[in-house]
């Protein structure tokens, strides 16, 4: 009684709301009709009238909505902005750039050359995981023993080359590109595990010769036939078709740790030719942009980061901030040139190379109006493989959305902190914090900030977060590598 009584309440409410909306829309109408008759009978007393109704174009009642101007004007104030600071920084410093430094410190130092025949290691976990597949599918091996095997080989392969940076104490940048190739072949050896995995079980419980069959993959030119002709003319189009086992060949394998992502298949497209107008552009862009941040880290980033040790060193907060300000432009115009330089550049070198037809390396996340969409967008390569190996395994067992968002974050985080600590010989975990606090953030942005403002929110977290996590290692990292000055002395003079 007491429900059908709620029920009949509810309604009640519903149909007075809809009476209400209903009479305000009539008596709206009737406003509307009565103030065009007066209008219409103002035209006729007055020979030109110049007033009428309406709204300042900055009310969102006006409609209007074509602020081009104002963009432009912001792109004026800051392409200006940008080059006072540079015209200061020559003023100051004079021309800092030298392109021949980063050549001779790399073939000078021999500390460096360890880097290269670490990377050449690398062959020894693939050539492992590989073995190990053989004997599993031959049944050699019990698959818990072949799992665990399996699982000791991918620790083997983040825990060999940072023990090997820790001991020689090769160079930060050498180590660090060592340790981004290790992270690339340990991501690629899960997927590789865990794709034949399940078509080892598919191969074996249907007692098929052929599995793991599917239909060929397009990558672009889907629709009729003249455009499959033409994108086949381009060099955009083809297919190939391999069924499990016969996948497990070396030649199979090392063509996935070559292609430009880290989710193996048993079926990548593939286009049928290499277009060299294309690759030489690339490549001249990967020249290009290459000298233009190494020139622009020597120039804008070298000394502002030697300024900025003194502030750190004494916890001046003023200036430790005026320090992170100062810092951000020329860190996020650097990191958006890397961003073109390796997704764009570098990935399709690589695709074009290695004739791998999906180029889909990042997508608009320029346009992220929350940070999930960022953090999806930006890098698609490991986007797709946090969804397929890590959150859709823990969504199938039954976790939560929100403990698997964590646990990709969490993931993201070792790595980065792995990617930074390691070659910098200290663990402060700025890196990994920064990376979590991105949960909590972005519950924060898709709670109070949406639209514009929350493409606002994820601008300013890259460029004020990125500086901040610099300017904090360049700290410990000078306090641990470096001897403290006397009392009273000047930090930027002991020995900087």
């Amino acid at each position: 009684m007491q429900m059908s009584k709620m029920a009949t309440t509810a309604e009640d409410r519903k149909l007075l709301h809809r009476r209400t909306k209903s009479t305000s829309s009539v008596e709206d109408k009737e406003k509307l009709r009565k103030q065009k008759e007066a209008e219409k009978d103002r035209r006729e007393f007055y020979e030109k009238p110049i007033h009428f109704p309406s709204e300042s174009l900055f009310s969102t009642g006006s409609g209007y909505n074509n602020y081009r101007g104002v963009l432009n004007l912001c792109i004026v104030l800051l392409v200006l902005t940008t080059s006072r600071v540079a015209l200061e920084n020559l003023i100051k410093y004079g021309i800092l750039i030298d392109p021949v430094s980063w050549v001779t410190i790399f073939v000078a130092d021999p500390y460096n050359w360890p880097c290269v025949i670490l990377i050449a290691c690398s062959n020894i976990f693939i050539l492992a995981s590989f073995q190990l597949e053989i004997l599993l599918l031959k049944g050699w091996l019990s698959e818990i023993v072949g799992r665990w095997m399996h699982v000791i080989n991918c620790v083997a392969i983040l825990v060999f080359p940072a023990s090997v940076v820790l001991t020689v104490e090769p160079g930060p940048a050498g180590a660090s590109y060592a340790l981004f190739v290790y992270t690339c072949v340990f991501l690629k050896t899960v997927s590789y595990i865990a794709t034949n995995h399940w078509l080892r079980y598919q191969y074996k419980s249907s007692g098929q010769r052929k599995a793991g069959r599917r239909k060929p993959t397009k990558s672009v030119g889907d629709g009729d036939a003249n455009g499959a002709e033409q994108n086949l003319a381009n060099g955009k189009l083809e297919t190939q078709l391999v069924t499990y086992p016969d996948n497990l060949t070396l030649q199979d394998l090392y063509s996935f740790m070559l292609f430009p992502t880290l989710c193996y298949e048993l079926n990548f497209p593939r286009t049928p030719r290499i277009r060299k107008r294309f690759l030489l552009k690339r490549l001249a862009e990967m020249f290009m942009l290459l000298q233009l941040m190494l020139g622009l880290i020597q120039q804008w980033i070298a000394p502002l980061l030697h300024n900025a040790i003194k502030p750190f060193v004494d916890m001046d907060l003023p200036m430790m901030v005026e320090r992170i300000m100062k810092l951000a432009i020329p860190n996020h115009f650097i990191w958006l040139i890397f961003f073109y330089w390796f997704f764009h550049s570098n990935l399709n070198v690589l695709a074009e190379i290695t004739q791998f037809a999906d180029r889909t390396f990042y997508r608009d996340w320029w346009n992220s109006e929350s940070v999930p969409y960022f953090w999806s967008n930006w890098n698609i390569p490991v986007y797709r493989w946090c969804k397929r190996h890590l959150y859709q395994p823990l969504m199938r067992r039954g976790y939560s959305k929100l403990l698997g968002q964590i646990c990709v974050f969490a993931t993201s985080a070792f790595f980065h902190e792995y990617l930074v600590s390691v070659p910098l010989r200290m663990f402060r975990w700025w890196a990994f914090m920064g990376m979590l606090m991105q949960v909590p953030f972005a519950v924060f942005v898709s709670k109070f900030l949406t639209g514009p403002y929350g493409n606002m929110a994820v601008w300013v977290s890259l460029i004020v977060g990125q500086p901040f996590a610099i300017l904090m290692y360049l700290h410990d990292y000078y306090v641990i590598n470096h001897l403290q000055p006397p009392v009273g002395q000047n930090i930027t003079n002991a020995g900087l």
